[in-house]
């Protein structure tokens, strides 16, 4: 079993996370390609693991 859309773009902003620009590029084309739930998911995420204000 593959990973899901969401989990997907985890892994992809993990990765990524060394650079401010890309992260956000990144974090962009996910939230724009995930249902809206998916996307809410996402930014919560980002929030509680990498401390955004």
């Amino acid at each position: 079993m593959g990973l899901s859309m969401l989990e997907y773009s985890k892994v992809i902003l993990e990765s990524v996370s060394f650079d401010p620009a890309l992260f956000k590029k990144e974090l962009i084309k996910a939230v724009n390609r995930l249902m809206d739930s998916e996307a809410e998911q996402l930014l919560t995420w980002c929030v509680a693991r990498y401390q955004f204000p």
